[in-house]
C-alpha cells in the first residue's frame, strides 16, 4: 500500500536529498514561528496591538502604511513576519504531502499544524477587530488572551511533532508505566503556566508598578483590577509545572535516559531563574521576551519527548516509511 502510494509521488520529492531538505524546512519553519511569537510579545509589551488600527489583514486600510508611528511599525513588522511564517507553513504542508506516502504520520501532524495556524490567524484578527488590544483590560480580552496563547503553544507543538516525524531516525524511550502520566502532567501544567503567564504579562503591561512592594500589595488588594488579582496564578502554576517536570526528569533518570533527564532539569532551573529575575526587575520588555523564549524551548523539549512516549505507533510508522 505504502509502495503504491509512494510511486505516485514525483521522483524528485522521493530522493534522499529532498527528504533532507524537507526536514530542514520543517525545523526552519518552527524556528521562524518562534521568532513570530517573540515579536508578538513585543507588540503586547509595547501596547502596539492597535498600531494598524481596527483593520485586518491590512494595516490602517493600506498594504504598506505611509508615515507610520512606532506602534504601527511594530505591529506591521509582526504582521509581515506572520505572513512569511504562514507561507512557510503552507510550503511545509504541501511538501510533506508530496514527499511522504499516504498515511504517513507526518502528513497528519502537518494538517493539524495547518488547522492550528488558521485558528491562530482567526484569534489574532478577533483581538484586533474587537479592539482587545493596547490598554483594554476587559474580561473578553482576558479570556481571548489565554486562548490565543494556548493555541500558540499547540501550534508550536504540532509543528515540532511534524519535524520529529520527518526525521530518518526516530527518538526512542524505554517503555514505562510511569512515563506517560508523568509526561502528560508536565505537558498539561506547562500549558496552564503559559496561559496564566500571558495574563500576568498583560497585567504588567497595562498596570505597571513603580516598585516591587507596590506590585505585591496590588496583587492582594480588593480594589485592584481583575488582571492584577489574577497575577498570582502564574507563579503558582509555574511551581506546579516545575514540580511535574522534576518528577518526569526523575522517571527518565531511573530509566537510564540521563540526557533527557538533565536537559529537563536544566530547563526547569533556567525557567525559574529567568522568571524570578523578571519579577524582581518589574518585567521589562527584553526580559519578558527572554522569559517567553525560554518557555518555548522548555515546551518544545517536552513535545519532542512526547513523540516516542505518547505516539509510539506514529513514531514507529515514520521510521518504517522514512
Amino acid at each position: 500500500m505504502a509502495t503504491h502510494a509512494t510511486s505516485l509521488v514525483p521522483v524528485g520529492f522521493r530522493s534522499s536529498r529532498s527528504a533532507e531538505l524537507l526536514r530542514l524546512w520543517a525545523w526552519a519553519t518552527l524556528a521562524f514561528f518562534v521568532i513570530v511569537v517573540l515579536e508578538g510579545a513585543v507588540v503586547r509589551a509595547t501596547s502596539s496591538g492597535a498600531g494598524c488600527g481596527a483593520h485586518w489583514p491590512l494595516c490602517n486600510g493600506e498594504i504598506l502604511p505611509h508615515h507610520p508611528r512606532v506602534a504601527t511599525m511594530i505591529e506591521f513588522a509582526h504582521r509581515s513576519l506572520t505572513g512569511i511564517s504562514s507561507m512557510m507553513f503552507a510550503g511545509l504542508v504541501l511538501w510533506t504531502f508530496l514527499a511522504k506516502p499516504k498515511r504517513h504520520p507526518a502528513r497528519r501532524a502537518a494538517v493539524i499544524s495547518g488547522v492550528l495556524l488558521l485558528s491562530e490567524a482567526l484569534l489574532g484578527a478577533m483581538l484586533v477587530l474587537n479592539h482587545w488590544v493596547e490598554n483594554n483590560a476587559s474580561a473578553a480580552r482576558v479570556l481571548m488572551q489565554s486562548v490565543h496563547f494556548t493555541n500558540t503553544l499547540l501550534l508550536l507543538g504540532a509543528t515540532a511533532v511534524t519535524a520529529v516525524l520527518l526525521q530518518s531516525r526516530q527518538p526512542h524511550l524505554p517503555a514505562s508505566a510511569a512515563l506517560r502520566p508523568a509526561l502528560l502532567l508536565a505537558l498539561g501544567t506547562t500549558v496552564l503556566t503559559g496561559a496564566t503567564g500571558s495574563l500576568a504579562a498583560l497585567a504588567d503591561t497595562i498596570f505597571p508598578s513603580p516598585d516591587l512592594r507596590t506590585a505585591f500589595a496590588a496583587d492582594f488588594a480588593a480594589n485592584s483590577p481583575l488582571l492584577i488579582r489574577m497575577r498570582w496564578m502564574h507563579p503558582a502554576a509555574a511551581l506546579l509545572a516545575a514540580a511535574c517536570a522534576v518528577y518526569l526528569a526523575l522517571v527518565l533518570q531511573r530509566k537510564g535516559e540521563l540526557f533527557y533527564s538533565r536537559l529537563l532539569a536544566a530547563n526547569v532551573v533556567m525557567q525559574l531563574a529567568i522568571g524570578l529575575v523578571d519579577v524582581l526587575f518589574l518585567a521589562p520588555t527584553w526580559l519578558q521576551v527572554l522569559h517567553l523564549f525560554s518557555a518555548d524551548i522548555f515546551w518544545l523539549c517536552l513535545v519532542v519527548l512526547a513523540v516516542p512516549a505518547l505516539m509510539p505507533n506514529w513514531s514507529a510508522r515514520a521510521a518504517i516509511q522514512a
